[in-house]
């Protein structure tokens, strides 16, 4: 590395004039500067949780990371997660300070996933309800289409006497936030996440779905019901992998109907910080209706439910062609 080579914040900073992948449209420069320039309210988000990046490079495909590289420097806090799926222990970094954020912003670390639960305890903070629309629409109509869905979720958490913050996905989708009392299992958290993502559903069946396999849909809205134990969402402010490198921007309710997915990339999106409507939304941490639990029990998880339709499908035509 050369001697002029710049630092930040005690990182010492390369290659900051290329792209950050092909057809990013976007320089490490850029990525380097966005996130230190929001990491305040970014941080928060990150702050005691296993931490999953998405990372770019130039001539590659991006790709997940969970385990923090062997080469990292030893100031990188680390927790360490047994991942049942592939039988190891991960160890994943948990990104607390300016310095670990600008260290793996250097490392090409595009998107930021953490994990719903903190290192201290195994409670998730916030119910996720995930608004995806059709792949086979055009991106402007699809965010359009998720953000009628996202009205739906409100009405059925205002209904419940619950609230909640919304941002934009940071690809054509809407997440909806709300943030949870402490000690309210996870298996409830789940549990009420499903009940809701069928009252929204059910409020307009011609805009919003819950099923899980993207064939049944019909054209509409997916309200994804599994974000939760042992998943992940993508930070707000988080920037994407995808070309001019949009974000994950948190806004008001009352502008959703208002913005396009294209007004918020690392480019653009800090002249668009204003007030912290994120901290906010997520000041005010609200416990789970008792019925709203109960219902959801009721409901089969999407992802099971699918799971044994794929295998009854694959014996049904297994015994077709013997």
């Amino acid at each position: 590395m050369a001697k002029d080579d710049p630092e930040l914040a005690g990182v010492k900073l390369s290659h900051l004039d290329q792209p950050v992948f092909d057809g990013a449209g976007v320089t490490k420069g850029d990525l380097v500067g966005y996130l230190d320039a929001v990491q305040e309210r970014m941080l928060p988000e990150l702050r005691d949780r296993a931490l999953s990046v998405v990372r770019a490079r130039p001539g590659q495909a991006p790709f997940m990371q969970k385990n923090l590289p062997k080469y990292a420097p030893d100031w990188i806090l680390t927790t360490t997660v047994w991942a049942n799926a592939s039988k190891r222990e991960v160890h994943y970094p948990v990104c607390n300070d300016r310095r670990t954020l600008v260290w793996l912003a250097n490392q090409r670390a595009v998107e930021y996933h953490p994990a719903l639960v903190r290192v201290d305890s195994w409670a998730q903070t916030h119910l996720i309800l995930d608004l995806d629309p059709p792949d086979d629409v055009e991106p402007a109509d699809g965010f359009r289409m998720a953000v009628a869905a996202a009205l739906l979720v409100r009405q059925a958490l205002a209904d419940a006497g619950l609230s909640g913050g919304v941002k934009l996905s940071g690809a054509k989708g809407v997440h909806v936030f709300v943030p949870l009392t402490e000690g309210q299992e996870i298996p409830d958290v789940a549990a009420a996440t499903r009940a809701l993502a069928a009252r929204a559903a059910r409020l307009d069946e011609a805009v919003a779905t819950t099923e899980f396999v993207r064939e049944e849909r019909g054209g509409k809205v997916f309200v994804d019901s599994t974000r939760a134990g042992g998943a992940t969402v993508v930070a707000a402010y988080s920037p994407r992998a995808r070309p001019g490198l949009p974000v994950s921007f948190p806004v008001i309710w009352d502008e959703l109907e208002q913005v396009q997915p294209s007004d918020f990339t690392v480019l653009s999106a800090i002249e668009r910080l204003g007030a912290d409507s994120w901290a906010s939304a997520m000041a005010e941490p609200q416990r789970l209706p008792d019925d709203l639990v109960a219902e959801g029990h009721e409901i089969p998880i999407a992802r099971v439910v699918a799971m044994h339709e794929g295998k009854r499908r694959k014996r049904e035509g297994s015994r077709r062609t013997s």
